[in-house]
């Protein structure tokens, strides 16, 4: 065998209780499992590397159901960020705004509306077109390196509305639709797992229902699923996620919830409303999941919440806007008296925004701080042009916990990688489920926990051979201390990482080992299995 970890503790990711045994691993995938007390006459296996790992956990891969990684696995393919939380796998294409499918224009428009998320991509050659020319590209083809941990991928609806239509406010046309459902249904053949939407961002929340309804059908006729950030996560919360099931379930499509949280005052202690509403529709046969990450704050692009009207034309537009004073006046009405929905419709309290990253040098000493009035948010979003990311304080830790105890309930980071100060979720989510969430609060046991990271994604993401320690399985393996394994990114150090995971494999090489990053690269692009 190449390796074996002896006397460990494997938590196989089934929810299961845990069990003693030796794990073989050979050409990637694990060959062998024998458990303590197996019958006489069965060999211990032995290997080129044993490791003693008395005391420590075995788990499968963490998958992050949803990564904000994009440029970021081809700017770093160490991508350390993630490798050292025991991350294998991440979903890439999130909240509707991602590079593929694009033509010139569209590729121009979307770098400067995301530059916050994952920057301008200046420093890449961003010279694919096509989803599959991406996923091309994660796996080191023209002039890719590879990358650390596997990537899936999914197509990002409001992209495919401004490849197809624009940015303007209006339903798409018969051709303009026919569009978009081609270029959906390509993405799909071309192996991604199924498709995103920002309905709090433009353009893609300039989309209705119907729309988003024949674009569902798509997704369901290829097997994937449809991963929502829907239209609000404050004040109308619950029927954002109720038109989600609705017109999913009229699509006949898998619905995936992504960031199910529920935020601002209005929706303190309330997580037990969307849960019985989940849980209603679940009995009822639709097909539904969710993930969440354990922080209250969220974190964005401070653009985005101002309203939608104030963003239609693209970020050029947005600046005029912003320039006019009379139109300044009323974005500012819209954001603190009305409720702007690019505020999930609460007005804004400005003391809950706190400036993560900043894209030009000179504004460097506004991270860290909160924004104190419409006044200084106009200047940065003007000086910064639109590229400052920032942390929004308005989630409530009962939800958090009470989200994540739910039956569908899968891990996922939504971590943003820019900025000098990024949300600490971007470092540590995973360790934080383990320490804080497992072994200091008991809110799950291990053996929940891991399952919620492992298995539970696999099967969203319908993986035959991932996401459980079993004989045939790829090697994708996380082997960790579960007594002191935590989080160490914090919000005032948000890119120091975790402790207690001394190793992680990805395809049966080691990515960590004994906490220290290596140089292997066995990561790759995963496509849809056929439907």
């Amino acid at each position: 065998m190449d390796l074996v970890f002896r006397d460990v503790e494997v938590v196989d990711g089934s929810g299961g209780p845990s069990y003693r045994a030796d794990v073989a691993i050979d050409g990637g995938r694990i060959a062998a499992i024998v458990k303590e007390g197996a019958a006489a006459g069965c060999q211990r296996p032995t290997a080129r590397r044993v490791v003693d790992a008395e005391g420590l956990a075995l788990s499968p891969g963490f998958i992050d159901m949803h990564a904000h990684s994009d440029l970021a696995l081809l700017r770093d393919p160490g991508h350390a960020a993630k490798a050292a939380q025991g991350v294998t796998l991440e979903v890439l294409g999130q909240d509707g705004l991602s590079y593929a499918p694009v033509d010139d224009r569209t590729l121009g428009e979307v770098r400067r509306a995301i530059t916050g998320w994952n920057g301008d991509g200046s420093d890449l050659d961003l010279d694919w077109r096509t989803v599959g020319e991406y996923l091309d590209r994660l796996d080191g083809a023209h002039g890719g390196r590879g990358i650390a941990v596997n990537a899936a991928y999914l197509v990002p609806q409001g992209t495919v509305r401004m490849y197809a239509v624009g940015w303007e406010d209006r339903p798409a046309t018969a051709s303009e639709l026919d569009r978009m459902r081609q270029l959906v249904a390509e993405g799909l053949e071309q192996g991604a797992v199924g498709m995103s939407s920002g309905l709090t961002y433009t353009p893609g929340m300039y989309a209705p229902d119907s729309e988003l309804t024949e674009l569902c059908r798509v997704v369901a006729a290829y097997g994937g699923y449809y991963c929502p950030h829907h239209r609000s996560y404050g004040a109308g919360a619950l029927q954002a996620y109720e038109e989600m099931v609705a017109l999913t379930r009229e699509a006949g499509c898998a619905l995936h919830l992504a960031h199910a949280t529920m935020n601002f005052g209005v929706n303190k202690g309330r997580a037990p409303e969307l849960l019985a509403l989940l849980d209603e529709a679940l009995d009822a046969g639709a097909d539904i999941s969710l993930d969440t990450y354990p922080y209250t704050p969220g974190s964005t692009t401070l653009v985005a919440v101002l309203p939608s009207w104030a963003s239609e034309g693209g970020p050029e537009a947005v600046l005029t806007r912003l320039r006019d004073e009379e139109t300044a006046e009323r974005i500012r009405h819209h954001l603190e008296v009305t409720g702007s929905d690019g505020c999930h419709g609460v007005p804004v309290d400005w003391d809950t925004i706190e400036i993560a990253g900043v894209t030009e040098p000179g504004l460097v000493e506004h991270v860290g701080r909160r924004v104190d009035s419409w006044a200084t948010a106009r200047r940065l979003l003007l000086d910064d042009r639109l590229g400052t990311t920032i942390l929004q304080h308005v989630g409530h830790e009962e939800n958090v916990r009470t989200i994540m105890r739910h039956r569908v309930h899968t891990g996922g980071s939504d971590g943003i990688l820019q900025g000098l100060k990024p949300h600490p979720r971007a470092y540590g989510t995973f360790p934080e489920y383990l320490g804080r969430y497992v072994r200091e609060l008991g809110v799950l046991s291990l053996e929940e926990c891991v399952a919620h990271l492992t298995s539970r994604p696999a099967a969203r993401l319908r993986l035959p051979d991932r996401g459980l320690v079993r004989e045939g399985y790829v090697a994708d393996l996380v082997l960790f201390d579960p007594q002191t394994v935590a989080s160490g990114a914090t919000y005032a150090a948000p890119r120091t990482l975790p402790t207690g995971i001394p190793h992680v494999l990805v395809d049966g090489r080691f990515v960590m080992d004994d906490g220290r990053r290596t140089d292997v690269l066995a990561g790759r692009a995963i496509r849809r299995s056929p439907a």
